[in-house]
């Protein structure tokens, strides 16, 4: 009975985790998805085509690309590909297979194989394969016009409403594939990140064993178990912040700080970055030795000091395009983190994406401290000795 019971709770998926908010986020995309696909269909066909201005497979289309954007069944390539390899093939099928439900049968699976054998599998195309042999005299009098109108326009229409609406509503669509930061030193070495626990080789194992299509993207499934694994790291550490392994005396300059006066703090501090701010203390950049290098051209050593000076010299006269202050050569776009955020979030930009430093702020944005990359060593240690000892 036990069984019984347990092969039958499969018949109900699990809960959905997402909130109130996505959930209407996806209904709203679906309602101007195909309303606007309709309209513009009905304007570029005119009102008295014969043909249907929305083909019934856009509805389970606007599921896929506003509900779960990051599928890999709902990005581009799989709903205009899958679509018009299926409408294709249900066409020659109608008019080559007399028997319509030999015809519709062929017709779905050989969509199918060709959606794998393209890299655009993409489920509605199933239906627009028996649409194209089952839609009725004005579908099947179409023949391959069937194809362009309505299938590549109901599309390419509904593909355009979704890459304006979930970006416009923070989501990353079409789904890009996380950058590797493998290559950011142009090494053969793993990122400090993946040289323990799983790797890349492993999970590229499992999914091979498991021999399923999975409706997620292959890196965000690797991210998803970083995450857990992040979550359950801070679940074991306790709640140790920022605030809590933050330098709070922290050197820093003004965007108008002239460059000399700036490389005189690094040295007389023997640090590697300043946190830029305005008058209000809000952070505003950050200028690093690295910035320095680059601006002063000092990718070979030869007159390495020479070029050094000359380029943080000021300049006597009144024009000049050397760069003379600490704005016009500051990284603007400075990753920083809140002063009660966990240490665990600190972890992946410092240990994969080539950061040393990371300014700390309140909510206001107001500077408040530095955490380095000797502070999260010694703060992990710490962590960890205290979780060892009896």
């Amino acid at each position: 009975m036990d069984q019984i019971r347990l092969w039958l709770s499969g018949f109900i998926p699990g809960p959905m985790m997402v909130n109130s908010t996505e959930r209407l986020r996806a209904c709203c995309g679906a309602l101007l998805g195909i309303l606007l696909t309709g309209l513009v269909s009905h304007w570029a066909l005119g009102p008295t085509a014969a043909l249907p201005l929305l083909i019934a497979p856009m509805g389970a289309s606007a599921v896929l690309l506003f509900g779960v954007p990051a599928s890999p069944l709902a990005q581009p390539w799989s709903i205009i590909g899958g679509n018009l390899v299926a409408a294709v093939i249900g066409v020659a099928c109608a008019r080559w297979i007399p028997d319509p439900l030999f015809a519709t049968s062929i017709a779905v699976s050989a969509a199918i194989g060709a959606m794998f054998a393209l890299r655009c599998l993409h489920p509605p195309s199933g239906a627009v394969a028996l649409t194209a042999v089952l839609g009725g005299p004005a579908v099947t009098g179409l023949g391959f016009h069937f194809v362009l109108a309505p299938v590549l326009l109901n599309s390419v229409l509904l593909l355009l409403v979704a890459l304006l609406f979930n970006n416009a509503t923070r989501r990353r669509y079409p789904h890009v594939a996380h950058a590797d930061p493998g290559k950011l030193h142009q090494t053969k070495d793993q990122p400090s990140g993946r040289r323990v626990g799983f790797t890349q080789a492993d999970l590229d194992y499992v999914l091979q064993q498991y021999n399923q299509v999975l409706d997620v993207s292959r890196d965000d499934l690797e991210n998803l178990i970083l995450q857990t694994e992040l979550h359950a790291y801070q679940r074991r550490f306790g709640a140790i912040t920022c605030a809590d392994i933050m330098s709070r005396d922290v050197v820093s300059v003004e965007y108008g700080t002239s460059l000399e006066d700036a490389w005189a703090l690094l040295l007389k501090h023997r640090i590697k970055a300043l946190p830029v701010i305005n008058s209000a203390r809000r952070l505003i950049g950050i200028i690093t030795q690295t910035d320095f290098m680059r601006q002063a051209n000092l990718q070979v050593y030869t007159g390495f000091d020479q070029k050094l000076k000359q380029f943080i010299r000021r300049t006597t006269s009144t024009h000049s395009d050397k760069p003379e202050v600490v704005g016009q050569i500051m990284t603007s776009a400075v990753q920083s983190a809140e002063a009660d955020a966990h240490i665990v979030e600190l972890v992946q930009p410092l240990s994969d994406s080539g950061i040393h430093h990371i300014p700390i702020v309140d909510g206001q944005r107001r500077l408040v401290g530095m955490v380095t990359q000797s502070d999260m060593v010694a703060a992990l240690y710490r962590g960890n000795a205290n979780l060892t000892t009896p």
